[in-house]
């Protein structure tokens, strides 16, 4: 029986009253003991996180640790070995894959290390993308892509294809494809990686601007354990667990003396 918190077709009136009424819970994503295995290396070990609406959140940690596997159970790409994953307040475990297909589609918005944008498509198509995945027709998704383009001062680059834009513009461009079905939440791993420092500052300049203005949920993945980021918590993961991240390296020294 399918969980009628979830609906396959939010399109009908019926269904987006029940989406509408499902992410007005405050509490956007709660992982509960959450443990992760690949083999013989255990990833997740009896991990917790709860995000609230508005919240903008860093887990922080070496390459290796784990980070993109929290953000895939997050985003329902992968299940956990044991635990409870909860979005907008319900639990996601009897979900089918449409479903938590049709969940990512519409509530959740990703944006990645390399980009992912497809390169034999305009910046304008590669946004329209997820409208035309949720069916919108395409008079009305070239109408939002336009719109969202303008709204963040990219229009001068809707004609172009990806291999001519310059890091920077190349992410930007990804953050607004992750806005196009208004999501609220966004996960972004490592999205400052291949970006120099200006545009690094201009990206957690945009993404805190996200978050206030559409009362977005960010969790954003880093390996630069002490930047200073306009986040409202951060988090350091190391062997399987989640901690508060230190300031600075005498921080970190503390709170694993702390932790032993």
């Amino acid at each position: 029986m399918d969980s009628p918190a979830f609906t396959q077709n939010p399109h009908k009136p019926s269904e987006r009253i029940k989406l509408n009424n499902l992410i007005r819970e405050r509490k956007m994503i709660e992982l509960d003991h959450v443990c992760k295995s690949y083999g013989l290396s255990n990833v997740l070990k009896d991990l917790n996180l709860i995000a609230n609406e508005r919240e903008f959140i860093s887990i922080r940690g070496k390459s290796g640790v784990g980070k993109s596997t929290l953000l895939r159970i997050i985003g329902l790409l992968e299940s956990p070995d044991k635990g409870s994953v909860k979005l907008f307040g319900k639990s996601v475990s009897e979900l089918n894959d449409e479903q938590k297909s049709s969940l990512r589609l519409h509530s959740m918005g990703f944006i990645f290390q390399f980009f992912n944008l497809i390169p034999s498509l305009t910046v304008l198509e590669n946004i329209e993308l997820p409208l035309a995945l949720a069916g919108i027709k395409k008079i009305e998704r070239k109408k939002r892509a336009i719109e969202l383009l303008d709204h963040f001062d990219l229009a001068n680059l809707a004609n172009r294809f990806p291999p001519t834009l310059s890091g920077g513009e190349k992410q930007r461009t990804a953050i607004i494809r992750a806005l196009t079905n208004n999501p609220r939440i966004i996960l972004a791993d490592e999205p400052t990686s291949s970006l120099d420092d200006e545009n690094s500052t201009l990206l957690m300049e945009l993404l805190s601007y996200i978050k206030k203005e559409r009362d977005t949920t960010i969790i954003l993945t880093t390996t630069d354990l002490y930047e200073k980021l306009p986040t409202t918590r951060d988090y350091l993961l190391k062997n399987g667990h989640l901690q508060k991240a230190p300031a600075n390296p005498t921080d970190e020294k503390t709170i694993t003396q702390n932790n032993h």
